[in-house]
């Protein structure tokens, strides 16, 4: 390509070369996997640059995904259990993926479905949030499962004020027309 972005054509190395340094700029190589390779006249700093902050651009617009870990027992209280759903729903709307394990000891090795009931309720506890992404599965000692966030991204509810009380939304209106 010419200095203006013009097609030149299949043009000789040397003959390209000169062109370039009558306009005093580079001859880059845009495309060396094209038969024959694709070159332009321009100044190579600012080829450079550009693709630089092409590279930054896709990198700011890249997500990051945090994996957070829950860990769990088999015998685990109710209220326990409640305050750890709570922190995976709280990871899910933050957007990152949750790890929960559940830790076997003893005797407990030999009750795996003990764990394997309890991933299975956490998933439907948390499933408005986040769905399966990896069914339980026992490892060594543990048993993980891993669950990610939606993707359309959580609704909040919210209740309008007219909605709550209706008696206030009632006595507003009066007092306007007083």
């Amino acid at each position: 390509m010419g200095v203006e972005g013009e097609q030149i054509g299949v043009v000789a190395i040397d003959e390209a070369l000169r062109m370039a340094a009558e306009y005093d700029l580079d001859l880059v190589e845009v495309a060396p996997d094209a038969r024959p390779p694709v070159c332009k006249i321009m100044d190579f700093g600012k080829f450079k640059y550009e693709s630089a902050q092409k590279a930054r651009e896709a990198r700011k617009n890249q997500t990051h995904i945090v994996v957070k870990e829950m860990k769990l027992r088999p015998k685990i209280d109710s209220h326990d259990y409640e305050t750890k759903k709570s922190h995976v729903v709280r990871f899910l709307k933050a957007g990152d993926k949750v790890k929960i394990t559940i830790m076997f000891r003893g005797r407990e090795q030999s009750r795996p479905e003990l764990g394997y009931r309890l991933l299975q309720r956490l998933a439907e506890d948390v499933a408005e949030f986040g769905t399966v992404e990896f069914a339980p599965k026992q490892d060594g000692r543990n048993m993980v499962m891993v669950v990610g966030p939606l993707r359309g991204g959580v609704k909040p509810k919210f209740v309008t004020e007219a909605k709550a009380s209706p008696e206030a939304t009632a006595s507003s209106d009066d007092a306007e027309s007083a």
